[in-house]
């Protein structure tokens, strides 16, 4: 079981790692999934998870104050915002691009009302 989870966690990583450069693709809750499954299958990998140059900060400002970043939040609403335009220029149905936009416009709802950290210091 153990390896289930620390497989489960290096897949989560790496989808995380790989929406730092994909659109659509989420960062933070890939990482947050990688901490928690790599906590119940290795300590180890999740302590060198939360110490990413990267990913690290975020989790441990999640992990403690459940905040996100000015930077962290401006950058998920533009490219929410993008994402909704291209999903205007580019999908046919009418419902599917009203759904897909009102989910979006939910997640960034949801994020810029969130904490953001409480000094800049690191947790």
């Amino acid at each position: 079981m153990r390896y289930l989870w620390i497989g489960l966690a290096g897949l989560c990583f790496a989808l995380g790692m790989a929406g730092l450069v994909v659109p659509l693709l989420p960062t933070t809750p890939f990482m947050l999934a990688a901490v928690a499954l790599a906590s119940r299958g290795s300590p180890r990998f999740a302590r060198w998870i939360r110490q990413h140059r990267l990913a690290g900060p975020a989790i441990r400002h999640w992990e403690h104050e459940r905040a996100i970043s000015l930077r962290a939040k401006g950058i998920a609403v533009v490219t929410l915002i993008f994402s909704v335009v291209v999903i205007w220029l580019t999908i046919p149905s009418l419902i599917v691009r009203i759904s897909v936009s009102l989910l979006l416009i939910g997640i960034g709802s949801w994020l810029v009302t969130r904490a953001t950290p409480s000094s800049k210091q690191e947790p």
